[in-house]
């Protein structure tokens, strides 16, 4: 497999985009992200082997768009503080002005 091409067996992951335009090292959150969120056992094994630690980490605490399960699943995996993770973090009240009032 070519570095600048994610492998055949990940394509179906990508149904929203053309996966064979996706450069794994240039896209590397958008493909973590995606992967971890709905990957098979193969795809996660050729996460683990292509990515480094510290990467899918960065991805896990940053991501808004992995759900809560996934999040909960790698925060354990990686050992990470909850607290560092954005899509665990309790979203603010929706408070200040009123525009309208009913």
């Amino acid at each position: 497999m070519r570095e600048d091409s994610l492998p055949e067996f990940t394509h179906p992951f990508f149904w929203d985009v053309d996966a064979s335009t996706i450069n794994p090292v240039g896209d590397y959150f958008f493909v973590i992200e995606r992967l971890l969120e709905y990957g098979n056992d193969d795809a996660i094994r050729w996460l683990m082997a292509f990515y480094r630690d510290e990467q899918l980490q960065e991805v896990v605490k940053k991501s808004r768009n992995i759900s809560k399960k996934t999040a909960y699943l790698w925060q354990n995996y990686f050992n990470l503080p909850r607290e560092e993770i954005v899509c665990l973090k309790k979203s603010s009240p929706k408070t200040g002005n009123v525009f309208w009032n009913y």
